[in-house]
């Protein structure tokens, strides 16, 4: 109990502390956190991605042997959600606003960066390919390793969902497990704090240029976007008063819903030939090549691509290690009764299919503008990006009407993600507490609110990935930790099995 609150007091004093210094004065967060972060990535970036691609190999290694068949519970227990439901829910608690931020500004900036050193063509397919794999299975399997050690020592060892549940499962009694597993603890807090802190701004950004768009204005005033800030945090404390039920779940399946029937009608009303071959090729280039690009660190192709790989890939694949805490919590919730190997398929390819056709449709429109139309989209990757997606919906019919669809799945996700995030971090914060007080959760969410204006006020999306890469450095070591843990625990238990 006694450490319980000291974990509470001190990722509590963390994270407000954090947000204070963003808040007072962004600007030396944001150098204090670039320094921090490029030495990082330019000295470790191989260990990153080194890291990440070891995940993905166990876990498709997971379902060709006898691990495959182990279930996550009791051989009786069955899942309680259909198969459908269940990879529903897993997109929505790993995609959040994120996705629908970058649909046609990611695949578009990357063809700005390569099409003068290679042919349109091969720029359009390594656009699409760098965002397909940002956003692909190696992210799934980050999401997928966490899950699975903390479900698999919950459900089978009967451990607290924790992320030290597993250290000290192993080593009971051991000084230096104990004090580790509390520093994962405590890492993992900061983690989801700073990580969800960032995707509330980069909600807010959208929704208030959405809103800027149906005012039918250029951009967005920071009196604009202080109201969404404002109307987001309102939105979100009222739930954290009360259980997370059924409620939260039907706001999540409508923020998918209108996902899903975005990406329908801009295939249907778009360039369809063209948006359903960029789809079945950008699916055939990334398998191809999806494991030796995990290994690849643009080592070789000078300092301004390797700059790119930074901003980028690794920036991405530690935004994922900092959501891996909170989504492989909600994941090991839902997934009782599965098997590892449909765990582990369900986890890594549903949600990964899904990705690609998002990215081949809205980016496949950007990209068909920047090769046979006027380039205007193109253009506008340098000067707003919040923009590009709402820019794209108006040269489709509706527009107003998918316009609103769009501002309110981002306020919807973001809602969702932060009340979902609160519960986790209370969880978290007190020793392993599946139903953390109304006041622990309120805390939560204001301190989630403090970072995500921090964030905001660093003024740009290139800082708010930089500040969220910060939060997740030190949880690189601690997943791949987890990922030791779980391979102990499946030996032992197989060895007494066979005993």
């Amino acid at each position: 109990m006694k450490n319980s609150r000291i974990l509470l007091a001190a990722s509590i004093s963390l994270c407000a502390f954090v947000g204070i210094w963003g808040v007072i004065s962004p600007d030396s967060l944001l150098v204090f956190a670039e320094g921090i972060v490029n030495q990082y990535f330019i000295s470790r970036g191989w260990f990153v991605m080194l890291s990440v691609t070891v995940m993905l190999l166990f876990c498709l290694a997971l379902t060709l042997t006898k691990f495959g068949d182990i279930r996550l519970g009791a051989d009786t227990d069955r899942p309680e959600y259909s198969t459908p439901t269940w990879i529903a829910m897993l997109f929505a608690a790993g995609m959040g606003v994120g996705l629908l931020f970058w649909a046609v500004a990611e695949p578009l900036t990357h063809f700005y960066f390569v099409k003068d050193v290679l042919p349109q063509p091969i720029a359009a397919e390594q656009a699409l390919l760098a965002a397909n794999f940002n956003w692909g299975i190696h992210a799934w399997a980050i999401y997928g390793t966490t899950a699975l050690s903390i479900a698999y020592f919950s459900y089978r060892r009967g451990t607290p969902m924790m992320v030290s549940a597993p250290l000290k499962n192993l080593f009971p009694g051991e000084f230096w497990a104990s004090a580790l597993g509390w520093f994962s603890d405590f890492m993992a807090i900061a983690a989801i704090a700073i990580g969800v802190a960032g995707s509330v701004a980069m909600g807010v950004f959208q929704v208030a240029d959405g809103a800027t768009v149906l005012m039918g204005k250029e951009t967005a005033t920071p009196l604009v976007i202080g109201v969404v800030f404002v109307l987001m945090i309102a939105a979100y404390i009222p739930p954290l008063l009360v259980d997370l039920g059924a409620g939260m779940a039907k706001l999540s399946n409508i923020a998918m819903a209108l996902a899903i029937g975005l990406v329908v009608y801009t295939i249907v009303l778009g360039p369809s030939d063209f948006l359903l071959n960029s789809i079945v090729s950008g699916i055939g280039s990334y398998v191809a090549v999806v494991i030796p690009r995990g290994l690849e660190t643009f080592t070789f192709y000078g300092d301004e691509a390797s700059k790119w790989f930074r901003d980028w890939t690794l920036t991405y694949m530690v935004w994922w290690i900092a959501w891996g805490p909170f989504v492989g919590v909600f994941v090991a919730r839902i997934s009782k009764g599965r098997t590892i190997r449909e765990f582990v398929l369900g986890v890594l390819i549903g949600p990964t299919l899904f990705s690609t056709i998002w990215f081949g449709a809205f980016g496949g429109i950007g990209i068909y503008d920047a090769l046979n139309g006027q380039g205007d989209l193109l253009a506008l990757t340098q000067t707003n990006v919040e923009r590009m997606t709402f820019a794209l919906l108006d040269r489709l019919p509706f527009s107003t009407l998918t316009t609103l669809a769009t501002v309110l799945a981002a306020f919807l996700f973001i809602v969702t993600s932060v009340v979902s995030a609160a519960f986790v971090l209370g969880t978290f914060s007190t020793g392993g507490n599946p139903n953390p007080s109304p006041k622990v959760r309120v805390i939560w969410g204001v301190l989630l609110g403090v970072l995500g204006a921090a964030m905001i006020l660093s003024g740009s999306m290139t800082a708010v990935r930089t500040l969220i890469a910060l939060g997740a450095l030190p949880f690189v070591f601690i997943t791949v930790i987890l990922l030791a843990c779980l391979i102990r625990a499946l030996l032992q238990d197989s060895r007494k099995a066979r005993s």
